[in-house]
């Protein structure tokens, strides 16, 4: 009687968990797109300051900092004038392999995306930011579409808390 009881309660809070009224804290699902449909995500005219960061599972620096970007998305998460977009440049075939599990496993949060342009790239680049040779990690700061920061370096928690309390109002 007792094991069918905790069977029962285990079902329960699956079925909860997977309802659409029940919102997870963590979101790890990552959209693969094109640039065209990457940068309207974060240059919008809407007075959020969005924090991207341009990032691949293969890049030691990216997998350093990730760590970082996820205790300040933590910090930020619940402020409305603020938005993460974690963008991957792994190749869009290591999708459902080694991006996905590296996601799980670093608790990636906010918004992810995987960016499967490659051809493009000498076009998306400087479009990101003209200095810009493609180095990662690389993160935006940007609101209202104006960029407020862009490093093409490794960040340490408290450049990124730097950059956005800069910003955030």
């Amino acid at each position: 009687m007792r094991i069918k009881n905790i069977v029962l309660i285990t079902a329960l809070f699956g079925i909860l968990a997977l309802s659409p009224g029940c919102k997870s804290e963590k979101n790890n699902e990552i959209k693969v797109v094109n640039f065209e449909q990457l940068e309207p995500v974060f240059t919008k005219n809407d007075d959020v300051l969005y924090v991207v960061n341009f990032w691949a599972t293969w890049c030691g620096p990216c997998v350093k900092e990730l760590p970082h970007f996820m205790e300040v998305y933590d910090q930020y998460k619940s402020n409305k004038k603020f938005r993460m977009v974690l963008v991957s440049l792994d190749d869009s075939d290591n999708l459902e392999t080694s991006v996905k599990s590296f996601i799980e496993r670093m608790n990636l949060k906010g918004e992810l995306y995987l960016l499967d342009d490659i051809k493009k790239m000498n076009e998306w680049i400087p479009a990101v930011n003209p200095d810009w040779s493609g180095a990662i990690p690389a993160t935006l700061v940007i609101k209202n579409g104006q960029t407020l920061s862009f490093d093409a370096k490794e960040l340490s928690k408290e450049e990124l808390l730097e950059r956005i309390t800069k910003h955030l109002q």
